[in-house]
């Protein structure tokens, strides 16, 4: 349905609050016109050419206990509006969606019928109540330029959500969030150096209601709401979103009905997060890996490292010696998926293939001299897996392979080679890996562990353990990757500001300073 608004109608309905536009289908409680349901803010994703994902989930109180954030057991009728001006005065596509108690009352209305690579603006309304106004964007249809930014790891309790507010100020086309939106843990029940700065509603993330008060509490950031507005955004989970470091059907901790707790994380994950109906979770089993285009520039192919793999070898961990790693037959992917991505590499056109993917792909050795000590959560547990992922990209013939990493709360640049104890093994990607929003909190710079780090690990050529995100802008010629740092997040305000910059030249797998 398309609908026309005049500018001077909006301006007018927000200066008075939008009491005049209730909605007589609509079902909130007599009070919902004094209470502004959209606390959760407003969100959009998934732009293709022609079209994108409109996101809100209406909550009058969003740590309620029964995780319905304090609305009505029935549905409610949501109006929203896509414009081509901030105005409103051009709306090009308008209706009305059910927000339904069984989905905690979201919405994703997939919008469709755009002009591809133009701005657009959208809103919501229910209740009487006037959402704020998002910017979003479609994909465009051929060679145009593309600033996007990664992001990911976002503790509540270990610091001001600055970062986000940050990403917002850089006005991007797209956000690409790699994991840990949220996490799990008990209120304190994870500390971060230096004492942390708020503290979790509600319990150990368990049940659907548990996970749907996280969720509900994290959307209450108004610097989380504020990157959401300013562009759309693709996501993809890692393990908090479920429980520290799961691995497919196995859960960390041995935890009795890990399969029903994967069901409820999942269903809230995707009441919360601006998805396709592709993603709408069947039990314990949701798709989020895919792939999204920008045009003839960029390829989007977002993996997912939790649902497939085999479970981390040596009790996981940091360790040395664990022989049970080396294990051929061992995955982090799954057979699927892996021929999933290398099909879709091998069949790419586009200039810049962009991997996105959870934890550290490229080697890290923790011990000086001798010997090495590895994670066994990241990529160096699957190192047979690794090195078929590699040989594949190589043999794909794709163009610009880059990877793109969330997990480790510390930025890294680094080189990708199928073996890394071979230095005459080849260059096949790059990995560009992000700090944290704010998980660990504050941060800080340990020169002298950062250098022993990079000696051990000569493949690596930068890092950095203060929080931040990256700012990545990509042309035919050449991607350009900022390191933004922040000081500080344990008090709102921080500046951000470029630590590091490299620039990977078209054509060739490696990393210019």
């Amino acid at each position: 349905m398309q609908t026309n608004a005049s500018r001077r109608v909006f301006l007018s309905a927000v200066a008075a609050g939008a009491g005049g536009l209730l909605l007589s289908g609509s079902a909130l409680p007599r009070r919902a016109p004094r209470q502004d349901p959209f606390a959760l803010g407003i969100a959009s994703g998934e732009p293709t050419s022609d079209g994108v994902v409109l996101w809100t989930r209406l909550a009058l109180d969003p740590t309620a206990p029964d995780g319905l954030g304090g609305m009505p057991a029935n549905s409610v009728e949501v109006d929203w509006q896509l414009a081509s001006d901030e105005g409103f005065s051009e709306v090009v596509r308008s209706g009305t969606a059910t927000a339904r108690a069984a989905e905690a009352h979201s919405v994703h209305v997939e919008v469709g019928g755009l002009q591809p690579g133009r701005e657009y603006f959208y809103r919501f309304r229910a209740g009487g109540h006037l959402s704020p106004a998002g910017r979003t964007r479609t994909a465009p249809a051929g060679l145009s330029p593309l600033t996007f930014v990664v992001a990911a790891c976002a503790h509540w309790e270990h610091g001001y959500y600055t970062a986000y507010r940050r990403i917002a100020e850089q006005d991007p086309d797209l956000v690409v969030h790699l994991g840990d939106y949220i996490y799990e843990y008990e209120p304190q029940g994870y500390t971060a150096l230096g004492g942390n700065v708020r503290t979790h509603a509600g319990n150990k993330c368990q049940s659907l209601a548990d996970y749907r008060i996280r969720h509900g509490q994290y959307k209450t950031d108004p610097d989380l709401q504020a990157a959401h507005r300013a562009a759309p955004w693709l996501v993809a989970f890692d393990d908090h979103e479920i429980e520290n470091n799961w691995a497919g059907p196995i859960s960390s901790t041995d935890a009795p009905g890990f399969r029903e707790r994967m069901a409820h994380a999942f269903q809230a994950y995707y009441e919360n997060m601006p998805l396709r109906r592709a993603s709408v979770p069947r039990g314990a089993s949701i798709r989020i890996n895919r792939r999204i285009s920008w045009g003839s520039l960029a390829a989007f192919h977002l993996l997912d490292t939790r649902q497939f793999r085999d479970d981390q070898a040596c009790d996981d961990g940091d360790r040395a010696g664990c022989d049970e790693r080396l294990d051929a037959g061992r995955t982090i992917l799954g057979a699927d998926q892996r021929r999933w991505l290398l099909d879709g590499l091998a069949g790419s056109g586009a200039r810049w293939n962009l991997i996105g993917q959870q934890v550290l792909m490229a080697q890290r050795d923790f011990r000086p001299g001798p010997g090495t000590e590895l994670n066994m959560d990241s990529w160096d547990g699957y190192p047979a897996d690794r090195a078929r992922l590699l040989e594949g990209i190589k043999a794909s013939g794709a163009a610009n392979p880059v990877v793109l990493t969330g997990d480790a709360h510390m930025h890294h640049a680094a080189d990708l080679r199928p073996d890394f104890g071979d230095p005459g093994s080849p260059r096949v990607a790059v990995e560009l890996v992000t700090s944290s929003i704010s998980s660990d909190g504050d941060g800080y710079r340990d020169e002298a562990r950062i250098a022993e780090i990079l000696r051990e690990n000569p493949h690596i050529s930068y890092i950095d353990q203060r929080r931040g995100y990256i700012v990545c802008r990509v042309s035919p010629e050449e991607m350009r990757a900022e390191f933004r740092t922040l000081d500080y997040i344990s008090r709102r305000g921080a500046p951000a500001k470029t630590s590091a910059c490299f620039t990977i030249p078209s054509g060739h797998a490696q990393l210019n300073a």
